[in-house]
This record gives structure tokens, C-alpha cells and sequence, in this order.
């Protein structure tokens, strides 16, 4: 077997892969630093862990027929290399398969996308190259971001679009865009996540409620998208 560095695990979920009992896998590292991230312990590429694939394999035999899926979050799945051997081992088990990325390295989902079922696709800021690099902390990524979110669309697979409402980075009229832009790429499913003050930073709760309380702005994500919600 391969190698793969996770950083932690969630045995039981509700949320994190829609109307499924699930495990989640916290995968190590991320190219990323955004704002608004609170798993920073997570970012570092390559950390050291203590975390034994082979005892949450045997938790996963132990819990079939109660879970039904197994996502991968992380951090960014997408960075480690060997991500499609581990995805392969736990489908073979007869779970359903989840991924929350943020479209990272495309050639990497490319790989993975054929065993995947569902996809949690975080979008950060309006599909513009400057903007987006601001958003994630500086690097300059976004023609993979795209490029990730075209095959998505494309593969056919049940997937949703979201972005953390950081009012320190985004403002109404950048979900907007968003919107426009998703809509215009194929998107049906989109929702607007709340964001949560981090260590340190001392926004208001109304910047924070703003985007939720705007019913124009709902009434135009409603208009725009097949499924659209808000998440608290």
C-alpha cells in the first residue's frame, strides 16, 4: 500500500456528505493560507503524523451497513500523490466516496474523479484571477481552480459549489459575481457559508450576518441556481 499523511478523522457526520452517515478523513496539507481557515494545523505540506491507516480500516469494516460513506477532506486531498489507492481500498468495502477540495492540482482529480460520488467544491472569491490569489493566501493557482471546476461540471457527478462569506475578503457584490459566473459554468447547486471569527480577528456578527440578511441577494442566488441554501 501506498502512503498517505492524515491528520485526523471525524467517525460520524451528518453534514459533510449530503443525506449520508459518514467518516470523514482530515488529509494533511494544504498550498493554501486563507483567512478564514480554521484548520491551520492542517496546512503544513508534509507534517509528521501518528495517525495508523490500518486501525480506521478496520473501524470502516466494523461500521458497514451504519456509515454509508467515507469523504475526504482535508486540508487539500488533492496534494498527496497516493490519495487514489486509499479512495480504491475503501470503496472496495462498498462505501460511497466524498471530496472536499478546493481544485488545487487538476491532474491529480482527474485521476481520482471515476471513483469519486460526490464532490464538495469550495469556491473562495469571484473568478478573477487577482481576487482569487488574495483570497487564498497569495498563490497563484487559479487557472487550476478553473480548470478543476470545468471537469467537475463536465464528469456528470452530483456535486455542489460553496463559498465562506469572510467579510473581510468578500463584499455583496462579490457574490454576485460568483453567482454569475457559477451559473454561467454549469453549476446547479451552490450554497453560502457563514463565515466564523478565527483566533484573533474581531469582526462584527452583523459583517458576518450581513450576506444572509441581504433577501435580495437570496432571491437572486434562488433565481440562479437549482438548489441554493445558507449554512449557519
Amino acid at each position: 500500500m501506498k502512503h498517505i499523511i492524515i491528520g485526523g478523522v471525524e467517525t460520524f457526520s451528518t453534514v459533510d456528505f449530503p443525506n449520508q452517515m459518514a467518516a470523514v478523513v482530515f488529509m494533511q496539507g494544504c498550498p493554501w493560507s486563507c483567512p478564514f481557515c480554521h484548520n491551520k494545523a492542517l496546512q503544513k505540506i508534509g507534517a509528521e503524523s501518528d495517525f495508523i491507516w490500518e486501525k480506521f480500516f478496520e473501524f470502516l469494516k466494523s461500521r458497514k451497513g451504519i456509515l454509508d460513506a467515507v469523504v475526504f477532506s482535508g486540508g487539500e486531498p488533492l496534494v498527496q500523490d497516493d490519495l487514489g489507492a486509499y479512495i480504491e481500498e475503501v470503496k472496495a468495502l462498498g462505501y460511497k466516496i466524498g471530496l472536499h477540495t478546493g481544485g488545487y492540482r487538476p491532474q491529480a482529480l482527474a485521476k481520482v474523479l471515476p471513483l469519486v460520488d460526490w464532490i464538495g467544491f469550495d469556491i473562495k472569491a469571484p473568478l478573477i484571477e487577482g481576487r482569487y490569489q488574495e483570497a487564498v493566501g497569495g498563490a497563484n493557482h487559479f487557472s487550476r481552480v478553473t480548470e478543476s471546476l470545468d471537469m467537475i461540471v463536465k464528469s456528470g457527478k452530483s456535486f455542489e459549489c460553496r463559498t465562506t462569506c469572510d467579510p473581510r475578503i468578500l463584499s455583496i457584490s462579490d457574490i454576485y459575481a460568483i453567482a454569475d459566473e457559477l451559473k454561467r459554468k454549469g453549476v446547479k447547486e451552490y450554497y453560502l457559508q457563514r463565515y466564523r471569527q478565527v483566533e484573533g480577528d474581531e469582526t462584527p456578527d452583523s459583517e458576518c450576518d450581513k450576506f444572509f440578511e441581504d433577501k435580495k441577494l437570496l432571491d437572486y442566488l434562488k433565481s440562479c441556481f437549482d438548489v441554493f441554501d445558507i449554512r449557519k
